[in-house]
């Protein structure tokens, strides 16, 4: 008498996450796998975090609102008959209409064209800002991590350092500056052919690096001991090929969170000193000077503050969201461990 090794047919074989089948019949076989003789093929890492942010709502979520936010800052103007800074000599303080679908301001103003071209500046600021700081870090980190010694101790004392002073408040003092060059010394005075919100951006990614440099730096000691690494060092491969094609692949899951991350941290840093009238200075528009322009009028004309305040608050949450998903799908412990 002989007994059959395969599972019954309702028998379903739960699959680790990294293996799927080949194509053909396997693939096709997929709703049974427990097949005799199906074969597999490992998933590469992209395809296995792609496949797990299909599974997070919150990436959904977050893709929806920042999507929705984007396509309004670059499309909006196309539904309305006002630009930024057209004034309506009619409609002084007026409410939603459809005529002015975000009410105007005390000189007429349409406050929804200065809604999208603020949108467009603060995540023009955020989107740059961020890739800034996480480069930084990734260089640094990497280098100092690798090559150790004087560099390593060095890193260290300027990240301390740094990380000591409040970052926010050393943007305030600068950011005067940045806005007129012609203040600074006769050496940095070049810098007056830089526009000022391109100044605001270095300045925001200078000084948003060194916690990340901090976890690469500690990455890359470990990286440093693996057989590849000792390996291609050995073989006389020089430092920064090295580092680009082994280390810092190893630790792009976590660069790509802190890119993602740093981008709300980027946008808040930048309405905070244009709230403060340290950062995007008039003409231009960001929604931290509408929301400086609205504090004021908070009570008595609302929605000059709330529709700032609102998309606001959308924009950080759905890139927060995105983080969140990002770093659940890179990395499934983490979820583990907050729960």
């Amino acid at each position: 008498m002989t007994m059959s090794t395969n599972p019954p047919a309702d028998h379903a074989v739960d699959l680790p996450e990294d293996i799927e089948p080949t194509s053909g019949p396997a693939r096709e076989a997929q709703d049974a796998p427990g097949a005799p003789g199906r074969p597999y093929r490992p998933v590469s890492r992209m395809r296995l975090v792609l496949r797990r942010l299909r599974r997070k709502p919150n990436f959904w979520i977050g893709a929806t609102i920042v999507g929705l936010i984007v396509a309004f800052a670059l499309l909006g103007d196309l539904f309305n008959i006002y630009s930024q800074g057209q004034q309506d000599p009619y409609s002084f303080n007026s409410p939603p209409s459809s005529q002015h679908y975000f009410g105007t301001d005390a000189i007429g103003v349409d406050l929804y064209a200065s809604m999208t071209a603020a949108l467009r500046k603060s995540l023009l600021i955020g989107f740059l800002a961020a890739p800034i700081a996480t480069l930084i870090a990734a260089f640094l980190g990497s280098l100092a991590g690798y090559i150790g010694g004087f560099l390593e101790t060095a890193t260290n004392w300027v990240i301390n350092l740094l990380l000591v002073l409040p970052v926010f408040y050393v943007l305030m003092i600068i950011s005067p500056a940045l806005q007129n060059p012609q203040s600074l010394p006769a050496a940095l005075r070049w810098m007056g052919v830089i526009p000022p919100w391109l100044l605001l951006v270095l300045a925001i990614g200078l000084f948003g690096w060194m916690i990340m440099a901090q976890i690469v730096k500690n990455q890359t000691k470990s990286l440093k001991e693996r057989e590849y690494v000792k390996a291609a060092r050995y073989m006389g491969v020089d430092t920064l090929t090295i580092l680009r094609r082994h280390v810092i692949p190893n630790v792009a899951s976590l660069l790509i969170i802190d890119a993602a991350l740093g981008v709300a941290a980027a946008i808040l840093a930048e309405t905070s000193l244009s709230f403060f009238g340290l950062g995007i200075q008039a003409p231009d528009v960001s929604l931290g000077t509408l929301l400086q322009d609205g504090t004021s009028a908070a009570v008595s004309r609302p929605w000059l503050f709330v529709i700032p305040a609102g998309f606001l608050v959308l924009l950080l949450t759905g890139v927060a969201l995105i983080g969140d998903a990002l770093r659940d799908a890179i990395d499934p412990t983490s979820e583990v461990n907050r729960a």
